[in-house]
Order: structure tokens, then C-alpha cells, then sequence
């Protein structure tokens, strides 16, 4: 049976799972990435420790999955999005450290920027987004300034830009491909969504040189060949989607009204708009969900979280509160509620609905009798509470009332963070059989280019529910509790500005 490679380039980690067609995993492997902070605000990646963690997981799932690569019918990728990577076209060699999505360095730039009435309207009409660091041409714009002679260099064409999916496949086609995908260039405030094009108008206003940019595909397509040295046969790589897309391809999110959250770094929920742009003034971002032909898309509102399983990781790491992130439950599980205690995760600023880059995370309610498992259980309930404020946006936005939400990602395995999910949100929460659905998109995508499945019905015959959570919180308690969230949301919002309120 032929199966197909998919390649997860996170935030935190490396991951490749091999899946059969139908859709079961058939080998797993992942390698951590190292997290660099430069300085306070500043998240940062090396590029080369990217790609040869990538290959390595790679050639590990193969390996654990005990195929060859003549089985292997075609290579998917998801990938981190927005996050930057310049590297010179003649060595192959990056220029500086991947600047990471979440990082804050061009904050005082793009407040610059949004001064420009007329610019923060075109880019809104042209990108569906808003101008924020969050997204990749700020970043760019900060490396050709930052860096003596690059500018020069990028105009005479020496110098490519990519996102991580630009940068896998340059390494894994030998320097062949240097291309993207739709979803992709929709996050770099540089692509006009509905002529799915670069936008010379954006290019000019962020002054970056086009000879940069990557070729744009959809997200099914011959994006290119890799070596046959690196994974043991030439393997067609035909299906890249962002991470978010990829989870909602993964999740059957085909047909508008759909929506998933993924739980992973931050948190990402997607509701598929069809064919219609939605344009958001709730704080939402209109985006491109996948396309499938050249020329047409399917779109999709979305709100960015920016800080969900990045606070568990905190929890583990900077307070030493638990050893694994899995014991999060357990202890969370030991009280009642928070003791109306309030964590707002905002380590690198609120993404939506607020769009406050200056805003930094707070712990506020503590008290003698505040213990270790409050902290925990606060960490758990600011992830509802964060979703619950984007899924609010969203239906004013669309005007649809979701009668649930899929979920997926690593926290999604916690029973009682979709417990408290569900009670905040009203509707059901549904846990899907298969939790790695960012990969599984990866792999769908590129097995429907590849001819394993015919069409978007044949992948959503797949999709199966393993679990359900159903609200069980009264709706008094849960306004209540999303007030007293609000409230300490507005005490974290401009800290890093020096001016908070």
C-alpha cells in the first residue's frame, strides 16, 4: 500500500509522520528545536537546524514505519507560518536566524506603519490581515535595514525569502524550487487574496525588493522533486498548506461553517467561508484556507492566539511547577477552580481579538492561599477563555452560531482544559480519533495532487470523533467568568509600552 510522508515544521519541533491511506499513522518521529530569545520580545530559530532537524524525522518515521521510500507516494508539509528566513541564493547559506512569528521586534515600526491611514487600509483590503509583527514583511524589512549591504544584495537578486516551507523545500529539491503555496504567502502582508498575487502596491510601501519572493502555487501542486540521496528515492512533494490550513484540511474543514482550534504554541482557530472573503471588524483576520487549482480559493476567518501551550511550557520550565507538561491535569485537577486567580498568558503581546504587542503576560488575584495547582488551573482556563474571545469575534463576524468545535493539537489530549472548553464556549467540543490532523492535512493535501484520493469527499470519509465534550456550566457562571477575564485582560493590555490601561 502506497503512503504518503508528511513533514511538521513547528514552532517547538521537527515532526514527520508516514500515514496510510486511511489516514492511520504508520510511523512517528520528532526532534525538539532550540528556542532562542535574543532579547526581551525577540523569538528566534536557526534556519540550518531547521532543515536538518526536519530531514532527520524524516528519515526516522520511515524508519519506524518500516517502509522504504519506494512506498512512499509523495511528501506533504505543514509548516510554522509568518516566520522569516533570508538566505543567499549561491551558498544556500541563511543570513541571520529565522526571525520566529512570535516575535516583537518590529512593534514600534508597525505602530509607525498603521499611523498611515491609507496604508492600513490597503493592506487590510488587499491581505485580510493588519499591519502587526506577527506577520512576515516587517521582519523582512527589519533584515534589510539590519544587516550591512543585504538590501543591495536582495535587489540584485542574490538574497531569497521563504518561509519555512520555502526553506524546506529549496534544501530538499538541491536548491532547485524556490516556491510556495497560497496559504503561505497570505501571511506576509505582501499577497493580495483575491487575485491571489503579490501586491507590487504592498511591496513598495514595506520597500522590499520583489526579486525576493518565492513563486506561488496552490496548495495542491508540483511544488518539486527532493534528491534522491536525502530520503532514498526522488519523492514528489505536492501538498504544503501553513499549519493552521493543514490542521483544518486535517480536521475535513472542506465546507464553510467548520471550525477547528489547534492547541499547540498558541492557539488557532479557523472557521471555513467558502468562497466568500469575509472581512472582519471584530478583530478577526480574513485568510486563505487552501486552494486547489490555479486561480480559485477557499477562504476562512481566523483568530491568532499567541500564547496557550507556550504557558505550560512556562509552567514547566521557567516556574518548575510540574516535570512534564502532561502533569498539568493532574495538578489542576486537585482544586475546584482557580480561587479567582488569572493568568493572562500575553508573553509576547495579545494576538486577536486585541492586536496589543505591547501587552505582557499577568498573574493577578493571588493571595496566601494561592497554591501551585490555582496557577495551573488558571493556566488551563486562560486557553478556553482566550478561544472563547475569538470565537465571540467570529460569529458577529459571520454571522453563524457554531454548533461545535473540533479540536487537535497537543493540549487538546487534556480532558479537563476541553471540559473547560466547552463550558465557556456553550457548545460541544469534539476530539477527533486522529489528534495530529496538522500532519494529516499535510498528507491529504498532498495525496489528493498525488491521485490517492480522489476528491475532498473521499478525505472526509475519514475523519472520525473520539470524544465529545458538552458544556455543563451555567450561563450566569460562565458570564461571570468572562468578565472577571476581561478584567484582567485590561490590566495587562500596553505594560511594555510604559502606559497601561
Amino acid at each position: 500500500m502506497a503512503v504518503i510522508l508528511a513533514l511538521d515544521q513547528g514552532t517547538t519541533s521537527s515532526r514527520a509522520i508516514v500515514f496510510d491511506q486511511d489516514g492511520t499513522v504508520a510511523g512517528f518521529d520528532q526532534r525538539e528545536l532550540t528556542q532562542r530569545f535574543p532579547r526581551p520580545g525577540w523569538v528566534a530559530h536557526d534556519p540550518d537546524e531547521i532543515w536538518e532537524s526536519q530531514l532527520a524525522t524524516a528519515r526516522g518515521a520511515l524508519r519506524n514505519a518500516r517502509v522504504s521510500a519506494a512506498d512512499v507516494a509523495a511528501v506533504g508539509i505543514a509548516n510554522q507560518r509568518e516566520t522569516t528566513i533570508l538566505w543567499d541564493r549561491a551558498t544556500g547559506k541563511p543570513v541571520h536566524d529565522a526571525i520566529v512569528w512570535q516575535d516583537r521586534r518590529t512593534a514600534s515600526a508597525c505602530e509607525a506603519l498603521r499611523g498611515d491611514a491609507e496604508l492600513a487600509r490597503l493592506v487590510r483590503e488587499r491581505t485580510g490581515l493588519l499591519i502587526d509583527p506577527y506577520f512576515s514583511a516587517p521582519k523582512i524589512a527589519w533584515l534589510l535595514d539590519e544587516i550591512d549591504g543585504l538590501r543591495a544584495r536582495a535587489e540584485r537578486g542574490e538574497i531569497a525569502f521563504g518561509t519555512v516551507d520555502s526553506w524546506l523545500v529549496w534544501n530538499l529539491t538541491g536548491r532547485r524550487r524556490h516556491v510556495t503555496d497560497v496559504t503561505n504567502a497570505s501571511r506576509t502582508l505582501l499577497f493580495d487574496i483575491r487575485s491571489l498575487r503579490w501586491s507590487d502596491e504592498l511591496l513598495a510601501a514595506f520597500r522590499i525588493p520583489g526579486a525576493l519572493l518565492p513563486e506561488v502555487l496552490p496548495s495542491t501542486a508540483a511544488f518539486g522533486t527532493t534528491l534522491p540521496e536525502l530520503l532514498g528515492a526522488a519523492l514528489p512533494i505536492t501538498g504544503i498548506a501553513g499549519d493552521q490550513q493543514a490542521a483544518l484540511a486535517g480536521q475535513a474543514g472542506f465546507v464553510p461553517g467548520i471550525a477547528k482550534n489547534t492547541y499547540g504554541t498558541g492557539s488557532f482557530v479557523v472557521l471555513n467561508t467558502g468562497e466568500r472573503i469575509v472581512r472582519s471588524t471584530h478583530g478577526l483576520l480574513s485568510t486563505i484556507a487552501f486552494a486547489f487549482e490555479p486561480g480559485r480559493a477557499t477562504y476562512a476567518l481566523e483568530g491568532s492566539i499567541f500564547s496557550t501551550g507556550a504557558a505550560v511550557q512556562w509552567l514547566r520550565d521557567g516556574l518548575g511547577i510540574v516535570e512534564r507538561a502532561a502533569d498539568v491535569e493532574r495538578l489542576a485537577r486537585t482544586v475546584e477552580d482557580s480561587g479567582d486567580c488569572w493568568f493572562v498568558p500575553a508573553f509576547t503581546g495579545l494576538g486577536a481579538p486585541y492586536w496589543d504587542p505591547h501587552a505582557r503576560a499577568a498573574l493577578i488575584g493571588i493571595t496566601r492561599g494561592t497554591t501551585r495547582a490555582h496557577v495551573a488551573r488558571a493556566v488551563l482556563d486562560s486557553m478556553a477563555l482566550q478561544t472563547a474571545d475569538v470565537i465571540a469575534a467570529m460569529e458577529r463576524d459571520a454571522a453563524v452560531r457554531l454548533a461545535e468545535l473540533r479540536v487537535d493539537g497537543g493540549a487538546s489530549a487534556n480532558d479537563l482544559a476541553m471540559q473547560l472548553q466547552a463550558d465557556v464556549l456553550g457548545v460541544p467540543v469534539v476530539r477527533p480519533a486522529v489528534l495530529e490532523t496538522t500532519a494529516l492535512g499535510a498528507a491529504y493535501l498532498a495525496g489528493l495532487q498525488a491521485g490517492l484520493w480522489h476528491d475532498v469527499d473521499a478525505v472526509a470519509r475519514h475523519w472520525r470523533e473520539e470524544s465529545r465534550f458538552t458544556p455543563a456550566l451555567e450561563p450566569a457562571r460562565r458570564d461571570a467568568a468572562l468578565r472577571r477575564w476581561h478584567d484582567a485582560v485590561a490590566r495587562s493590555r500596553r505594560w511594555a509600552s510604559g502606559s497601561a490601561g
